[in-house]
C-alpha cells in the first residue's frame, strides 16, 4: 500500500469518527442509544484495564485456529476425493453443495444437542460452516488443471499421494487459497455466532453481555474489535499470502 492510498484512509476514518461524535453530540438519539465514540473508547479502554477484552479475543482466537484447521484439512481431504473419483463427487458432491448454503448460525442448535455448551460445540460451528468452502475450492482447483500437466508427472512415475502431493495440489493452490479465505470469512462469523449463543467467553459472549445490560457502548466496542480483527487477518496474512502466490503462478 503505498502512502497516498494510506493517507486517504486514515483521512476516511477520522472524517468517519468526527461525523460520528457530530451526529451524537446533535442529541437526535439519546446517549444509552446512539453512545459518542469517546464512550465506546472508555469501554474498550476498561475492558481492556480488566483483561476481559484481551481473554476474550484470545480464546476467540484459539477456538478460531482450531476450527479452521480442522476445516482446511477436510475440505481439502473432500475436494480431492470428489475431483478425483466420479462417484463421489455425484453423490457426496451435491451434498456438499447444499450444506455450503446452510449459514453457520443454523448448526448451533445441533451443536448444543450434541456437544453441549462447550469449546467443541463452537469449534464445531466454526469447522462445520468454513470446510464446504474450502471444499468447493479445492475440487475447482483441480479441475481445472490442464490434463496434459497430469498426464506428464504420470510419464514421469508420479501416481498415487505423490501425485496429490507434488502436483495436483500445488497446481490447485491459488484456488485453494481463495477456498481458505472464504472459509475464514465463514469461520469467523460463526466462532462469534455460536459464542453469542452459547454464551460461553470470548468476544462473542462479550457481545452478549452488553446486550443482557443494555450496553451500547459495550456491544459497540466489541462490534468494532470484531471488525479491526477481521480486517487485519484479511489485509496482513491473506492478501499477502494472495499475492505471492499470484505472483509465483504468474497470474498477476
Amino acid at each position: 500500500m503505498n502512502k497516498i492510498t494510506l493517507a486517504k484512509k486514515i483521512a476516511f476514518y477520522i472524517i468517519l469518527v468526527i461525523l460520528w461524535q457530530t451526529i451524537s453530540m446533535s442529541d437526535i438519539w439519546p446517549n444509552n442509544i446512539f453512545p459518542s465514540p469517546y464512550e465506546v473508547g472508555e469501554d474498550l479502554a476498561y475492558m481492556a484495564s480488566d483483561g476481559s477484552l484481551f481473554f476474550g479475543i484470545g480464546t476467540t482466537i484459539l477456538r478460531l485456529i482450531v476450527g479452521l484447521a480442522i476445516a482446511i484439512a477436510g475440505g481439502i481431504v473432500l475436494g480431492v476425493l470428489m475431483a478425483r473419483i466420479e462417484t463421489i463427487n455425484q453423490t457426496i458432491g451435491s451434498l456438499v453443495l447444499g450444506l455450503q448454503s446452510i449459514p453457520s448460525i443454523a448448526w448451533v442448535p445441533l451443536a448444543i444437542l450434541w456437544f453441549g455448551l462447550t469449546d467443541t460445540g463452537i469449534i464445531f460451528v466454526t469447522a462445520i460452516g468454513a470446510m464446504f468452502a474450502v471444499t468447493i475450492n479445492t475440487y475447482t482447483g483441480i479441475k481445472n488443471i490442464d490434463p496434459h500437466y497430469v498426464e506428464a508427472a504420470r510419464n514421469m512415475g508420479a501416481k498415487g499421494t505423490q501425485l496429490i502431493t507434488s502436483v495436483l495440489l500445488p497446481a490447485a493452490f491459488p484456488y485453494m487459497i481463495s477456498g481458505f479465505k472464504q472459509g475464514w470469512a465463514f469461520a469467523w462469523r460463526g466462532v462469534i455466532g455460536a459464542e453469542l449463543l452459547f454464551s460461553f467467553l470470548g468476544l462473542g459472549f462479550l457481545l452478549n453481555v452488553g446486550r443482557q445490560l443494555n450496553d451500547v457502548s459495550q456491544v459497540i466496542a466489541i462490534m468494532l474489535v470484531i471488525m479491526l480483527i477481521g480486517m487485519a487477518v484479511d489485509g496482513f496474512i491473506f492478501k499477502k499470502i494472495e499475492n505471492k502466490v499470484m505472483s509465483r503462478w504468474g497470474l498477476r
